[in-house]
Formats: structure tokens, sequence, C-alpha cells
């Protein structure tokens, strides 16, 4: 038996041990370093495929934000990433490892930097509390066998990653996440973006603009309704804890000039969204 099979083998055994060892809500078969692996595949793979805003100073601003929020974040030290999608959709989405994505429709849409930064809030705490390599587990437990996941995130050279970011992102697992997962992350990220400063209004408000558009045009939401729970329950859950976190900062005079330029930007040019 080859080195590369029986290690394959061996990786297999482990899982289905821990698999029966313990619940499924514990469970998590990727290491941070595996997930962090597979992020960088599959944020490889989203670039090919998703067109992104060619505006130097709106990723500068888009990162300087996240990078803030992600200073305040507990849980593993992911190196995050942000990338504006050049798509008029009001959506975002996280990658496993750190990589998170912003549509440009959320920067025209909102009406105050926090709004904006309530959505990065959000995805920087699905990542922090890992919830793709939650799903992850999942699928394997699932859709594969645990073997066959073993022998991927066995391989060297990044080939295991890459396979099962293929995998995934083909599937869509990373881009929907469980009710429990989406509040958890309503709540942690509420928390981290009142501790990186700004004013917790900002995420119930994003919500409330969703609903709006939706009833104005309901395919500007179509993306983020397709891989989010409704905002009506989620603005409701979240108000009591908004009034209890008052003060930070609420807009500043940056956000309403990217915003301005990009409202009178060209539009996206046709292509795959998210």
């Amino acid at each position: 038996m080859s080195k590369s099979v029986r290690r394959s083998s061996s990786v297999g055994r482990v899982l289905f041990v821990l698999f029966f060892a313990a619940s499924p809500s514990a469970i998590t078969l990727v290491s941070v370093d595996q997930e962090i692996d597979i992020g960088k595949q599959a944020n490889a793979q989203m670039k090919k495929e998703t067109p992104q805003l060619n505006d130097a100073e709106a990723a500068t601003y888009v990162r300087g934000i996240g990078q803030r929020l992600a200073r305040v974040v507990n849980g593993p030290k992911y190196p995050y990433s942000f990338v504006i999608a050049d798509s008029r959709d009001i959506n975002a989405f996280a990658l496993p490892g750190g990589y998170v994505w912003i549509h440009r429709g959320v920067l025209e849409k909102a009406t105050n930097e926090s709004q904006v930064a309530g959505v990065l809030a959000h995805e920087i705490a699905h990542i922090a509390r890992r919830h793709a390599a939650s799903q992850l587990t999942t699928a394997a437990m699932t859709k594969w066998s645990l073997g066959l996941l073993g022998a991927m995130l066995g391989n060297t050279g990044g080939a295991g990653a890459a396979q099962v970011a293929a995998e995934f992102l083909a599937s869509g697992v990373f881009l929907r996440f469980n009710r429990d997962e989406e509040r958890e992350a309503d709540r942690v990220g509420l928390t981290v973006l009142t501790r990186a400063g700004w004013d917790a209004r900002g995420m119930v408000e994003l919500f409330e603009i969703v609903r709006r558009e939706a009833g104005r045009d309901p395919s500007s939401v179509e993306a983020f309704f397709s891989s989010h729970p409704t905002p009506k329950n989620r603005v409701a859950e979240l108000q009591a804890v908004v009034r209890a976190h008052r003060g930070g900062t609420r807009d500043t005079r940056q956000f309403q000039t990217i915003k301005a330029r990009l409202l009178k930007a060209p539009a996206p040019a046709q292509g795959h969204n998210r």
C-alpha cells in the first residue's frame, strides 16, 4: 500500500471515530489551516467567475472598514480580506478562512457608513464562528463519505483544498448558512460592530433597506434572499439589543463621497453574480 493511500485511509478512520464520538453540532472535521487553504482556492475561483469593482479608492475604503472590524473579533486569527463585486444587487457573502465579498449595491443603497460596516461585521462573524467549517462537515456527512473527505484533505500541495473548494462552490454550500448560524452571525456581528466603534443601528437599518427594495425591485435583492433568511424576524430580534448599544460612528464624509461616485459610474458589466 502506498504512503498516500495509507495516509488517506488513516485520516478516514479518524474522521469515522469523530463522527460517532461527538454530537453533530459539535463536530468540525476541518482544521483552521485547512479551512484557510480551502478558502484561498475558493476565493481564487470566485475571482475568475465574478466581476470585481475597478475602483481603488472604494476597495481601500472597504478594506479599511473590514480590517478595523477584524481587529476586534474573537476567534481564530484568519487572514481577512475584502473584495467588492461589481454588481448592483444588495448582497454579501463569506468564504472559508477569512474571505469576504460585498456587492457594489450595498454601497450604493446604504444611506450611512454604519450600515456598510454592519454588513461586513455580519460576514466576519460567520467566519469567526467557523460556520463554513461546520457546513463543510455537514456536507461531508450527508453527501460524501468521510473517507473521501479525508482523502481530499490528506492530499498535499493544495490539491485536496482545491478539490474541496471546487465541490463546495459548485454546490453553493458556502453561500447559505442555516437559521441558527445566521442568528449567531447577527448577534456576534452586532457586538463586533459596536466594539469597533460604529452605531449599532446600522445593521438593522440595512435589513430595512433590503425589505424596502424587495417591494421596489425584487431582482435587486434576489441574491440576498437566496442566501439569507428574511430580514423581518431578524430585525425584531435585534431591536432590543440595538437599543442597549447607544453611540458610535454613524456616517462619514468618505462614505458619502464614494457612494456618490459609484452612483455616477458606468453600470456593472454583465457577468456572473452570486
